[in-house]
């Protein structure tokens, strides 16, 4: 495991303990960090984010990091002994919304071909 990938690994994990423990802002009481990706000169930081819950609970989540994100790279620069904390982006990570539209599909088919049978 390289460097960034360690990098990676700790901002995902110290950015999910801050909003799991530090944020009290309801918006944000569903969102789950899937994934940290750190440019390598460590200024930018581009976290993926899923949302348990309909669209509009997606778009209150992206409202509330955007709201929150000084203050999670404030903390996470405090948590991590890093020289430059790095700007945070929060992107939406439709992967699981995905992968869960494909099983319900094979779901579907399945079903479909045991009722033929």
């Amino acid at each position: 495991m390289g460097r960034i990938d360690r990098i990676n690994h700790q901002v995902k994990r110290e950015i999910g303990r801050i909003l799991q423990q530090e944020l009290s802002d309801p918006r944000l009481q569903f969102v789950t960090i899937t994934d940290a990706n750190v440019s390598k000169d460590l200024q930018n930081a581009k976290i993926l984010f899923s949302v348990l819950g309909d669209a509009s609970q997606v778009k209150a989540a992206e409202q509330g990091l955007q709201g929150a994100r000084g203050m999670i790279r404030s903390l996470l620069g405090q948590s991590m002994n890093m020289r430059h904390t790095p700007e945070l982006f929060f992107v939406f990570d439709e992967s699981i919304e995905i992968s869960a539209r494909i099983n319900a599909t094979l779901k579907e088919i399945h079903d479909e071909q045991e009722n033929r049978h």
